[in-house]
């Protein structure tokens, strides 16, 4: 299989109702929120909805578009979605090793990987939407 000459990929950060973020522990880039690339023939939400099922275990509804983010010189156009848990039980998987919910500020002092914390706080903050971040 030939690697696709740009990446479309979709995630959500999910907040339930104690305000608590839902966050996976992948084993190539540590914490982040649940999202992966978009297969032929699916919308950008249902890529969010599936990726956040497989990685989580959680089902979620999409209450938000947020925004953006574009590395150009990877071309790999990830876009964000709000979402919240409609059913579902924490699961681990093979793209997670750990997942939970956590408080907003914990969970993003748990992320290193590159830009995946201003991800989320900018998906956070209705002040930023829609966002285009290129970088």
């Amino acid at each position: 299989m030939t690697m696709p000459k740009h990446i479309v990929s979709a995630a959500a950060i999910v907040l339930n109702d104690n305000n608590e973020l839902l966050l996976i522990k992948g084993p190539r880039r540590g914490w982040e929120m649940p999202g992966g690339q978009v297969e032929e023939g699916e919308s950008l939400k249902a890529a969010a909805i599936r990726e956040t099922k497989e990685e989580s275990g959680i089902d979620i509804v999409i209450t938000k578009y947020c925004g953006l983010f574009q590395n150009v010189r990877g071309s790999i156009c990830n876009h964000l979605f709000l979402g919240k848990p409609v059913g579902g039980e924490l699961t681990t998987s093979p793209e997670s090793l750990e997942v939970g919910y956590y408080p907003i500020n914990k969970g993003l002092d748990m992320i290193t990987w590159k830009n995946f914390r201003q991800r989320i706080e900018y998906c956070l903050d209705d002040s930023y939407h829609p966002f285009l971040i290129e970088f």
